[in-house]
């Protein structure tokens, strides 16, 4: 996707991912798509979680709400930076900022990990109840 986690600037609890907006990015309207947006989001707030980890432990995204503010175009430097709010036991919360590189916010998300140990498998999915 051409965007690289930046190690001197991550660290426990928090991680930034920066890139070049290119063409392959850019929707139909020529701006870069949401879900471009969105697995940089992602990407960053994930990868903080995975630095709060123990060393048996794993973790997938339960759910992820991104809000898009303004649109970015090409050659823009974008960079996103994931923190995570709190982790519990099974859980984390995590938030995260996309900024262009005049420091203008492109977008924001907020976030939930579900966290487990590789030797065990996740819990299966509760039928649905009915009403």
């Amino acid at each position: 996707m051409g965007f690289r986690i930046d190690p001197r600037r991550s660290g426990r609890g928090f991680v930034t991912v920066t890139g070049k907006v290119e063409p392959r990015h850019l929707n139909i309207n020529g701006v870069v798509h949401g879900g471009v947006y969105a697995t940089i989001l992602d990407t960053s707030m994930g990868a903080a979680v995975v630095s709060v980890l123990g060393e048996t432990e794993t973790t997938a995204t339960t759910s992820l709400y991104v809000e898009f503010l303004r649109a970015a175009r090409e050659g823009e430097t974008l960079t996103a930076r994931g923190d995570v709010l709190r982790r519990g036991r099974h859980i984390a919360f995590a938030e995260g900022n996309l900024f262009g590189s005049d420091g203008r916010r492109f977008s924001q998300a907020r976030g939930t990990w579900y966290i487990w140990a590789q030797d065990e498998p996740p819990p299966p999915p509760r039928p649905a109840r009915r009403p």
